[in-house]
């Protein structure tokens, strides 16, 4: 071997010896008797790469299996490709929409000449074709090009999304996939091959599109199982109906838009949606209350889903209806330290619901129900236990409680709580504009991008620390809040349509602050690549009462 190249794999702490251009995949297979999985992708010198990527210089390398969170993002985009070549042979002429994740799955439509087609029959179509593809073991070939070449290519194949995208963008060169003769562009590496990817599942969804469904993350061998998500489905499909009729569905119809000075009007329609459906909620939960009923607003949902300015917000609408909203902290009512739960770390774990005092918050409540005093507690974080400082408080004929915290949704909470005064809202950014056709934008990284501004600006917590701390905030997440979800009487999509435009240069600034030697770095670099996606939108037309303003300041409420 001349001029040898040498690979540090670090998920065996050895140097493997390669020639220059031997591909991620060739050097994995080296190591085959050393790895105890088979790897889907890699991260090279902290980046996500295909297995497919050429090596020239010395690098250093993580192969990552499907299990992993950049594997299981490669195995999804590499079927959502296979999905694609299915309806393209099967259903010519037909427009496939991937719009967003739903019930441990993918939620697709697929529509001819604007008509939906749904049946089980297509779905067992395509998904046999699918399967033909796992059995060919087909090449996913990446390719760059001139990006007016690669624009011509998808207006052949109809990719109207894809050729507004890339004309928004004026990049002069494109990276794309093939499969088969079929071209494709997605937002981030695939597999090697279709044969790398045999788990899967395509079935019909409400009547309306189909799920496809990965595999099971307790069980790679098998597809995920779908789990009911009506109300989540409904939440989705409200906004999907709203983005259409604006006329914004996309990245690239949301670049036009800002291109042609059609920012204040996108602005000023998504926050009087927003205006409009806490009105509706305030309106629901004023006739509830007037029958007796509804005397405990909950307000739950994921970190960075806007809580603290919805609850805010419908406050006020709640006080035009005559009704005077109390607000109580759940964070009061947390136990001394000595007692906190501890996580799998051994560290204090606030996020667990047996972090509160569960006894003494429904005693409380009930009490101010029944029309009684109470003394509300502070917990004092500096010493780590609860005080009373004569903070009493009682509710009057028109006044109602307003609690957020992540728990609100969760049965155990409120559990000595009649029901019927109970109103239960789940508040999440449900992010509905897509990047194109076959890339959706997950609602995990609007959160993300919102903390990372959030904790910058209010908390001097560094970006790359945001990063490092999110994998935790989401494993508290699927165990406390995403379970009890369809608890809510109603859900409202903190999500604006134009905000990740507007985030996008402050993101872009702090993201670049995360050294390349961090491990960090990896989800800094994917994350502004996607913003790459988006024009500037100026902060100067989002109002003071946004709800974006909790992240990005100026806001007229106080925290």
């Amino acid at each position: 071997m001349d001029n040898p190249i040498n690979v540090y794999c670090e998920n065996t702490a050895s140097v493997v010896s390669v020639s220059g251009g031997d591909c991620l995949l060739a050097v994995s297979r080296q190591l085959r008797d050393r790895l105890d999985f088979e790897p889907i992708c890699a991260l090279v010198n902290n980046k996500v790469e295909a297995l497919t990527y050429p090596v020239y210089s010395p690098k250093t390398v993580r192969f990552l299996s499907a299990a992993s969170s950049w594997g299981n993002r490669t195995y999804i985009r590499s079927l959502c490709m296979m999905l694609y070549h299915a309806v393209n042979t099967m259903l010519p002429g037909a427009r496939l929409r991937i719009e967003h994740s739903l019930s441990n799955g993918y939620y697709c439509r697929i529509d001819i000449g604007g008509e939906p087609v749904t049946s089980p029959q297509v779905a067992g179509q395509l998904e046999a074709h699918i399967r033909s593809l796992v059995g060919r073991d087909l090449p996913f070939v990446r390719r760059e090009s001139r990006t007016a070449e690669v624009i011509e290519l998808f207006r052949t194949q109809g990719l109207d999304d894809k050729v507004r995208l890339l004309s928004s963008l004026h990049e002069l060169y494109t990276v794309y996939y093939t499969l088969d003769g079929l071209s494709d562009s997605y937002y981030g590496p695939l597999a090697p091959s279709t044969g790398k990817v045999p788990v899967f599942s395509l079935r019909p969804c409400n009547g309306q599109g189909y799920l496809l469904m990965g595999p099971d993350h307790a069980d790679l061998s098998r597809p995920a199982v779908p789990s009911p998500q009506p109300k989540m489905f409904q939440a989705f499909t409200d906004y999907v109906a709203f983005n259409t009729i604006v006329g914004i569905n996309t990245v690239g119809e949301l670049n036009d838009a800002v291109a042609k000075g059609q920012t204040p009007t996108v602005i000023n329609v998504a926050e009087a949606l927003h205006n409009n459906r806490i009105a509706a909620i305030a309106d629901d939960i004023t006739r509830r209350f007037r029958r007796g009923e509804a005397r405990v607003v909950l307000v739950a949902g994921p970190s960075s889903s806007g809580k603290t300015t919805f609850t805010k917000r419908l406050g006020i609408q709640l006080m035009t209806n005559l009704i005077q909203p109390r607000m109580i902290s759940l964070d009061d009512y947390f136990v001394d330290r000595e007692h906190t739960p501890r996580d799998a770390d051994g560290e204090f774990d606030y996020e667990s619901l047996y972090a509160l005092d569960l006894d003494t918050f429904n005693r409380d409540i009930n009490a101010l129900i029944e029309g009684r005093e109470v003394e509300l507690p502070y917990y004092n974080f500096a010493t780590g236990a609860r005080e009373y400082r004569g903070n009493r408080i009682s509710l009057g004929p028109d006044s109602i409680l307003l609690i957020e915290g992540i728990h609100g949704l969760n049965p155990e909470l409120t559990a000595h709580v009649p029901d019927r005064f109970k109103y239960r809202v789940y508040v999440s950014a449900l992010t509905t504009i897509s990047i194109d056709d076959h890339n959706w934008i997950p609602t995990t990284d609007n959160r993300l991008l919102r903390r990372i501004i959030r904790d910058a600006k209010y908390r001097k917590v560094a970006p790359a620390e945001t990063i490092r701390r999110w994998p935790s905030v989401r494993r508290g997440e699927e165990r406390w809040i995403f379970p009890y979800q369809e608890n809510a009487d109603v859900m409202f999509n903190s999500a604006l349509l134009f905000e990740l435009g507007v985030m996008k240069d402050r993101a872009e600034r702090l993201l670049r602050q995360v050294p390349h030697d961090e491990p960090e770095y990896a989800e800094a670099s994917r994350l502004r690549r996607f913003l790459g996606y988006f024009n500037s939108i100026s902060e100067e037309f989002v109002p003071s009462t946004s709800l974006l303003r909790e992240f990005l300041g100026g806001s007229s409420f106080k925290y």
